[in-house]
């Protein structure tokens, strides 16, 4: 009987028969071409190229965004506040939304008990920029200064009305969880620009206001479903470790990292010849990924480099790691490092009190960023092929949750019409899009639903929606969903 050491590799092949040694020899070309994926260099360079990793056939036709940062408003912004200016309600104040406009819609249960739903007026002030004449509140002089680089979308709508549905509705295309979200669908369809860093990653910002309603977020968001674990969103987090587990162990040099690695991918291929399953692929090019991380998540990270230019464009919050306006710097810099998709939540938004209290802050600690970002992406040629996206996941009410004071009110959910903007990546700037009633509750014109959003991400980036399925449980899935669902043309450029 052969003695066994507490070392699981030697005992492996102490324990491995003739026939078994000769078939294992026989993959030596297989774990050849895993090495050839390491490069001659053990430290990663940041080098983009021109895309690996993708569906044969993709993009369907010639793309306008080989990138997307998308930032993500948890807690959902209020758009008669922000975007969507409705100055005939300073005759409504505190008198009761009119059944004719509410149509028995659903409310949620923070309100539906109310005895009546007092109009609240937006307290600030409102004036138009560009050559569209977008409205623009007071509080978001910097986006005012874009107006003609974005395009505002007023009636967008969705079917959830609680923020963990609408969020996962928006981000994946169903409102239960467990789909792939819209990053995931886009690395799996269309693969990596950069050998070194994620396709997708993630980012969360803080918010700097106490008040400010926090709805949580986890990694279900940014989860890629039912596709291979490799397209998941990797989050980058602030700090010493902004991609945990990369690092090596305390005691263990780079090359005794490198000879397990070449260990643990000869072995994970041979359970992959016994079981098929492409995750054990999957898992191997993970850990090489990671192995590369080390070199590349570090250089990424290390904004010394930057000139002082940069941290003034956006303001001084970027140098404090985790803030929104850092965020997006990092951001830019994924972009730039050839990463596909950047998904960038901060949370805060979720005003059902206290709203002249805190949405100006919340505002204060986005504008001035998204505006640098824009501009940065335009300063360095990359605005015309990376896609901005900022808006939430609803919208809210015109009439107060709660007491209503001429200085003081909150708003509740509202599905039914909201606001976001997109710049770049093909979309037109300085354009205005759709018409809500004159309560901001009901859309009266050219309304785009979440569907519709989604297949308008998909065609900036080439992809026909309708065209780019998945075969899941015997069905095709597709991230818009079975039902009707079209590109919004009216903002392309």
């Amino acid at each position: 009987m052969q003695p066994f050491s507490l070392d699981p590799i030697a005992d492996s092949i102490l324990a491995e028969t003739r026939r078994q040694f000769f078939s294992r020899g026989a993959r030596g070309l297989g774990i050849g071409a895993l090495a050839s994926l390491i490069g001659d260099d053990l430290k990663a360079s940041p080098a983009r190229i021109e895309g690996t990793g993708g569906l044969p056939g993709l993009p369907h036709f010639a793309p306008t965004a080989k990138s997307a940062i998308y930032l993500h408003l948890v807690g959902a912004p209020p758009q008669m506040d922000l975007f969507d200016y409705k100055p005939g309600m300073k005759d409504w104040y505190d008198k009761d939304l009119p059944e004719s406009i509410r149509r028995g819609q659903r409310l949620t249960t923070m309100t539906s008990g109310q005895s009546r739903f007092p109009i609240a007026p937006s307290i600030f002030k409102f004036n138009q920029y560009g050559q569209s004449g977008a409205w623009l509140s007071e509080l978001l002089p910097w986006t005012a200064k874009m107006a003609d680089d974005i395009a505002i979308i007023r009636t967008m709508n969705t079917e959830a009305i609680n923020h963990e549905p609408a969020i996962t509705f928006i981000q994946t295309g169903q409102q239960v969880a467990g789909r792939p979200c819209v990053g995931s669908w886009i690395a799996y369809g269309l693969g990596s620009m950069n050998q070194d860093l994620p396709s997708f990653v993630v980012l969360n910002a803080s918010h700097s206001h106490p008040k400010a309603g926090v709805q949580a977020i986890s990694a279900k968001l940014w989860s890629s479903g039912f596709l291979s674990a490799k397209y998941a969103g990797v989050a980058l987090r602030s700090g010493k470790d902004p991609v945990l587990f990369i690092k090596n162990p305390e005691g263990v040099p780079p090359e005794m990292r490198r000879r397990m690695l070449d260990a643990l991918g000869e072995l994970n291929q041979v359970q992959h010849e016994k079981s098929g399953d492409p995750e054990t692929r999957a898992r191997i090019a993970q850990y090489e990924m990671a192995f590369r991380m080390q070199s590349s998540v570090p250089e990424l990270t290390d904004l010394s480099k930057e000139p002082e230019s940069v941290f003034n464009s956006y303001g001084e919050d970027s140098r404090k790691g985790g803030t929104f306006a850092n965020s997006c710097l990092m951001a830019r810099r994924l972009v730039e490092r050839g990463v596909r998709f950047v998904q960038l939540y901060q949370r805060g938004w979720d005003v059902h009190r206290d709203l002249p209290d805190v949405l100006p802050s919340q505002c204060k600690d986005v504008d001035q960023a998204c505006y640098a970002l824009v501009q940065d992406l335009k300063s360095r040629g990359m605005l015309k092929d990376t896609l901005v996206i900022f808006g939430g996941e609803f919208g809210r009410t015109i009439y107060s949750q709660g007491k209503l004071t001429p200085t003081d009110y909150g708003r509740d959910h509202h599905p039914r019409c909201f606001s976001v903007w997109a710049a770049g990546g093909g979309v037109k700037g300085g354009v205005v899009h759709g018409e809500t009633d004159e309560f901001s509750y009901n859309i009266v014109r050219d309304p785009v639903h979440v569907r519709d959003f989604q297949a308008t991400i998909m065609h900036c980036f080439g992809i026909d929606h309708e065209r780019f399925v998945y075969k899941h449980q015997g069905l095709a899935a597709r991230l818009t969903g079975v039902e009707q669902a079209n590109a919004v043309k009216a903002i392309l450029a």
